[in-house]
């Protein structure tokens, strides 16, 4: 009878003294007043799924309950909190910490309001408590039971495994199958249960905390972490879902990130009505500006969202809290509302600076205690972050490195057996902090989703849209999809939708000039019409191509005769020489394909009846079009011959002069120059081999006695003699001009481009280290490997990390060695290191390659000199900023380094196989140079009705989407590594003839050709760039590219 019943409460179940009385206030600031006056009991529901009942006053702020429930948890860390609740209209939104409760809530006592996470920080080490991170795991765990947390079923395996290990501890079988039966995790659970005992397996002796860390490593890097969507429409009334996030305001088709609108490209954010209203900033070379404009369900649901808008960009873009506005005196106009609490930066401050004792907690379901290591002074404010078995890079991706975990506290050595050096880093178990500044500009977390358009949206330089089109783009689809422009507004994955939004492009919001203009849509009965009309001989198709690939070829010379030669007479930088070797060799070939064209299309409309129809008989062929032209092509011979010297030339120039340097960079960055500025320099070399390969093609499909077989076979024996002439020198062309633009990706190099160094392979590789497996872009030359790490500057540039001599070198495959799969050890005379692929072919790949160039490298005199120089030291701590390491880098690098500092393109092929984890050889690019092709395509997305017609350019691994032929510049592109080519199947009900599906997880396109010859055409050289060659391009000694 003496003992009084206590009531379950969830402080009381954290093992938490109820009067424990942490202030979450700054110090120096003292407690708001609480209003007296009749009390009202509220309930909440934590993220244990536990009902608390809070008494506070009727007329208290949403504040005061907020700190009673973080008081009541002893929760420093509340700030990333928040309480959400559905109101009267069925609305789902947050309780607003400074208007008085019954002011919000009609009826509070029949309310429950639910305790969550309300903002995701980029980097869950930025959370110094662990009852934070644990409250953090709680959201993630309820996520993806509710479905809104979404990936593929190894990353919901691998999460799973985690929260098992913190709730029962170490593997057991026959316990993890009766708690893995009582418990639900994830919808359709039970095919996932072998492969979550599998990774579980992997855990043994991982504590809570640690199982905590590991669960918010692989979740920050998924694409739907943090996120809730709100259901929207664009102008043309298409489907999208509004979110936001740390980094700005993002739109999705479906679950599929289309764009994003980074903070510091927003200039206003507001709502009329229903609308919501993005105002973004002026571009630097443009006075208009965009404002998008979206359509909600109702003013409550704008509103709702543009309120919680307003409070991400404050708590993680400002300082300190907002202040009021000044009331008006006589009329108000707008909302009020402004962010109360802390800011990101205050709460990091002050959990830093405050001595707090460690207190002991329990877990729900877990059976294994654990201590909060609250920060007990400055020096000591990361020690709160547990240690980790290993840091993977996981994602969605089916080849993730995710699976590959191995067990707490197991040293990986490698030792050397040349000179005893011995290398033996243990598994550190703490993760990387790395230095964010707090204004936003630089604060991303890599997302696994996270595509090669975003990276070129925050770290370039921004492009001017149309000003016609009125806003910028995005559009349910086509997530891959990236504008064009070097630069592009700060937004990812864009898509062409059934009202074509390219990634950073305009009309609706999420449409891009592409798809709003109405003419550009063909119906089906059109389109047969059409072909009915046209012919149907397969040489008809063929000078088809010659005609359609003669356009692009001609907008190819353009940038260099007319965009870039008007950007050259503007600045005062170029020698005069340079000037009239590049010029002067350019124009007579524009002037010259200019009448080829006209030619090649004047055929077409007598062939296709078009004009003359009588004469038609005697018009249905090309090679006597084709054998004129390539013989009056011979006195463009000594023009051609010069283009080595021209590209040598320019590089020179650029080298010596930092203005040329600027403007051709500058120029780089323009929509126009949708390729690299050497690239097209190249252009008239690499059109020599597609005239033969079109010749080839023509001469194979017409029989002997055919009234054009003579003509084309004298055209072909032509165009070969010329390809003949100059086909040594174009490979030494290749390799020098891909060493230029790989040195533009890199830091860290002062020399990388040398008489005699051959590009080989590069690709992203996993290295093994201290830390675990970590992602690495690797770069393979005839004499050296460097391998290098995605840096989080400006430049969107690759760090040389370090480089391996081939001279000596041993490959060895060490998957049972280390229990990772693809895995394979380099043995160099100083230095080892062990790397692991994506896949078994990517392994081959790598292998065949690097032994290749050993043995290359073993017929040659010794060991290679040191070609590289070494960036300085990084002797600074993860806190400094980036920006100050590049300032010095800046003042201690080599002259060619200085371009590396500026903005850079995000969309090169080395970022490409950054985010798709894949590899490229010299091989593929030389293959890519001739699988080029252009034409009209019929576009439709997996859930579009109706056909659209584009204007579409294949070169360089890419697709580049143009409204017409006409078109100066692309409005979107699409990378093609690591896509699939399929065909279409009978369940998905496409019905129509010649048409061709991509697809690369989610994202799923499909294109129709117009005919036969054309469909087998794009199939042939998009899976050029879909299937990477895996044969050995076998570089012999004697054939070094020597300039």
């Amino acid at each position: 009878m003496g003992e009084v019943e206590q009531r379950t409460t969830a402080g009381s179940r954290l093992g938490v003294q109820e009067n424990a009385g942490i202030s979450t206030l700054e110090h120096g600031q003292k407690m708001p007043t609480t209003p007296t006056g009749k009390l009202i009991s509220i309930k909440v529901q934590m993220l244990d799924d536990a009902q608390e009942a809070f008494e506070v006053p009727q007329r208290a702020p949403g504040k005061v309950l907020l700190d009673a429930v973080c008081t009541h948890l002893n929760l420093v860390e509340g700030d990333y909190f928040g309480l959400e609740y559905l109101d009267h209209k069925k609305i789902m939104v947050w309780l607003d910490l400074l208007k008085p409760i019954v002011k919000q809530i009609r009826r509070p006592k029949h309310v429950i309001l639910k305790f969550v996470v309300k903002f995701f920080p980029p980097d869950h080490a930025q959370l110094q408590e662990e009852l934070t991170r644990y409250l953090f795991a709680l959201q993630v765990k309820q996520d993806l039971a509710q479905g809104r947390l979404t990936c593929n079923d190894t990353s919901a395996a691998l999460l799973i495994s985690h929260i098992v290990q913190s709730e029962i501890g170490d593997f057991d079988e026959t316990i993890d199958r009766e708690h893995l039966a009582k418990n639900k995790y994830i919808p359709q659970q039970e095919a996932l249960e072998d492969k979550i005992m599998e990774f579980h397996r992997n855990h043994i002796g991982q504590t809570p905390a640690e199982s905590d860390f590991q669960l918010l490593e692989i979740a920050r890097r998924l694409e739907m972490y943090g996120i809730r969507l709100h259901p929207a429409k664009d102008r043309e009334g298409t489907k999208i879902n509004l979110a936001v996030a740390h980094t700005g305001i993002l739109v999705f088709q479906g679950h599929t990130k289309i764009n994003a609108f980074n903070w510091a490209k927003v200039r206003k954010l507001s709502f009329k009505r229903k609308r919501f209203l993005i105002k973004l900033r002026p571009d630097a070379n443009s006075s208009f500006q965009d404002t998008l404009e979206f359509l909600m369900a109702s003013r409550d649901f704008c509103k709702a969202f543009w309120k919680i808008c307003v409070e991400h960009h404050a708590f993680f873009r400002l300082f300190e809290e907002p202040k009021p506005k000044p009331k008006p005196v006589l009329f108000t106009r707008g909302s009020s509302f402004r962010f109360s609490g802390r800011t990101q930066k205050q709460v990091l401050d002050y959990v830093k600076e405050g001595g707090h004792k460690k207190v002991q907690f329990e877990r729900k379901h877990s059976k294994i205690h654990s201590i909060r290591s609250l920060t007990a002074k400055p020096s000591e404010q990361h020690s709160e972050v547990p240690k980790q078995s290993c840091s993977f890079t996981y994602g969605d991706g089916a080849d993730s490195p995710a699976v590959q975990s191995c067990r707490q506290g197991k040293e990986l050595k490698v030792s050397v057996e040349d000179g005893g050096h011995h290398m033996s880093p243990s598994l550190k178990k703490s993760p990387e902090k790395e230095g964010r500044r707090l204004d936003g500009a630089v604060m991303e977390a890599m997302e696994e989703e996270e595509e090669v358009a975003k990276d070129r949206s925050q770290h370039s330089r921004s492009q001017t849209q149309q000003p016609s089109t009125g806003s910028l783009t995005g559009s349910p689809h086509l997530s891959e999809l990236s504008i064009n422009s070097q630069g592009g507004p700060a937004m990812t994955n864009a898509t062409l939708s059934p009202n074509l939004s390219p990634d950073n492009r305009q009309a609706s919001p999420l449409v891009s000039p592409l798809m709003n203009d109405q003419t550009g849509v063909r119906t089906d009965d059109e389109e047969e019409v059409r072909r009915k009309r046209f012919p149907t001989d397969k040489a008809y198709f063929i000078a088809k191509e010659v005609s359609t690939t003669e356009r692009t070829y001609l907008k190819d010379l353009e940038v260099i005769t007319s965009w870039f030669q008007s950007t050259v007479s503007k600045e005062d930088c170029m020698p005069e020489a340079l000037k009239n070797l590049i010029f002067s060799n350019f124009e007579p070939l524009h002037k010259f394909h200019t009448n080829f064209l006209k030619e090649i299309e004047q055929r077409l409309a007598l062939w296709e009846g078009r004009s003359n129809a009588h004469l038609k008989g005697d018009y249905q062929r090309i090679g006597d079009v084709m054998l004129k032209n390539i013989q009056n092509m011979k006195q463009l011979t000594v023009h051609l011959r010069k283009h080595t010297e021209v590209l040598v030339e320019l590089e020179n120039g650029i080298k010596n002069s930092r203005k040329l340097e600027t403007l051709c960079r500058d120029f780089e960055l323009q929509k126009v120059c949708y390729l690299p500025l050497n690239t097209f320099l190249l252009r008239p070399l690499h059109r020599l081999m597609h005239y033969k390969q079109i010749m080839e093609r023509l001469c194979k499909h017409y029989p002997p006695n055919h009234v054009d077989f003579r003509d084309s076979r004298a055209a072909l024996a032509e165009i070969s003699e010329a390809v003949a002439q100059l086909h040594s020198s174009m490979l030494k062309m290749e390799n020098f001009q891909k060493l230029h633009e790989l040195k533009k990706d890199l830091i860290g190099i002062d020399n990388l481009v040398i008489p005699g160094r051959e590009f080989i392979r590069l690709g992203s590789l996993s290295k093994l280290s201290g830390k675990g497996l970590q992602q690495r872009m690797f770069f393979l030359f005839n004499d050296v490997l460097l391998y290098t790490s995605r840096g989080l500057t400006a430049s969107n540039q690759f760090k040389v990390h370090g480089q391996l001599p081939l001279y000596g070198m041993m490959i060895e495959e060490s998957e049972e060695e280390w229990g990772v799969p693809h895995c394979f050890t380099l043995r160099g005379q100083h230095q080892s290191i062990v790397v692991a692929a994506s896949s078994r072919t990517e392994m081959d790949k790598w292998t065949e390659d690097i032994q290749m160039a050993i043995d290359l490298a073993e017929n040659c005199n010794g060991p290679t000199p040191e070609f590289l120089g070494g960036s300085p030291p990084d002797t600074k701590s993860p806190e400094e900023s980036t920006v100050d390491q590049e300032s010095e880098d800046d003042l201690n690098a080599s002259r060619t380094s200085l371009e590396r500092q500026a903005p850079h393109r995000g969309n090169t092929t080395v970022h490409v196989c950054w985010h798709r984890n894949t590899s490229v050889s010299m091989v593929d690019f030389s293959i890519a140079v001739e699988n080029q092709l252009s034409g009209n395509l019929l576009r439709k997305f997996k859930n579009s009705n109706g056909w659209q017609k584009l204007w579409v350019v294949f070169t360089n691994f890419c697709m580049f989407f143009y409204k017409s032929h006409q078109d100066n510049h692309p409005l979107a592109s699409l990378p093609l590594l690591g896509y699939s080519l399929t065909i279409p199947s009978e369940s998905e009900n496409i019905h129509k003839d010649y048409v061709f599906k991509l697809h690369f997880k989610s994202h799923v396109y499909y294109f129709r050709a117009e005919s036969e010859y054309t469909f087998e055409r794009w199939m042939e050289v998009i899976r050029s760039a879909t299937s990477p060659a895996s044969r050995i391009h076998v570089l012999s000694h004697e054939e070094s590219h020597a300039y």
